[in-house]
C-alpha cells in the first residue's frame, strides 16, 4: 500500500478508503481479495524472472502456510505457477501450521508476534533433511512470521539453507 485515505462509509456502514497501491500490490489485491486468478500468473511470471537473475542454489519451493482460509491459496497458487514457470520442485507438503494463530497483522509487537508463532508450525524433516529450501511468501511485514519459519526449517526440517522470496512488502 502506497497510500490510503478515509473517505467515508457505504451504505452499509462499512468504511471505504481511497488506496494506492504498487503494481505487485495490486495484483496481490486483485488475487486475494477479487478472486482474480491470472493475477497469480502475473505475479509468478514476474518472480520467476527474478529467480533467473538472482539464481539461489535451491531445491524446492516451500510456500508459507495460510493464516485465513480460502476456497483458494494466493501464496499456494503463485508458488505452484512459480514452480512451473522455473522448474523447481514444489515442496508444498513439507510445512504445516498445527497451531491456530491470529492474523499478525492484528499483532503489533514483535516479542508478541514471535510468541503467537511457538509452537505453530510442524515440518516433515523426510522431505527437507540437507536441502536448500526457497521459502516463499506474498508478503512481508516484520518478518516475525518468515524468520520463525526458516528456522523451523533448519533446526527441525534440517534444511542446509533457507533463502526467501517474497512479493512486497507492507
Amino acid at each position: 500500500m502506497l497510500s490510503s485515505s478515509f473517505i467515508g462509509y457505504d451504505g452499509a456502514g462499512h468504511p471505504r478508503f481511497d488506496s494506492t497501491r504498487s503494481p505487485v500490490g495490486e495484483l496481490l489485491y486483485q488475487l486475494k481479495y477479487r478472486g482474480d486468478r491470472t493475477a497469480a500468473e502475473e505475479l509468478a511470471r514476474a518472480a520467476a524472472e527474478f529467480l533467473k537473475t538472482w539464481a539461489p542454489p535451491v531445491e524446492g519451493i516451500v510456500p508459507v502456510p495460510p493464516s485465513v482460509r480460502r476456497r483458494e491459496q494466493p501464496v499456494l497458487a503463485v508458488a505452484t505457477a512459480i514452480a512451473k514457470l522455473t522448474g523447481i520442485p514444489l515442496m508444498a507438503s513439507c510445512l504445516s501450521k498445527i497451531k491456530a494463530t491470529p492474523q499478525l497483522k492484528d499483532v503489533v509487537e514483535y516479542n508478541e508476534r514471535k510468541e503467537v508463532l511457538g509452537n505453530a508450525f510442524g515440518v516433515e524433516a523426510a522431505q527437507t533433511r540437507g536441502k536448500s529450501i526457497l521459502l516463499f511468501d506474498d508478503l512481508f511485514g516484520s518478518g516475525a512470521t518468515v524468520g520463525h519459519i526458516a528456522q523451523v526449517l533448519k533446526t527441525q526440517g534440517k534444511a542446509s539453507a533457507v533463502y526467501l522470496l517474497t512479493l512486497t512488502t507492507k
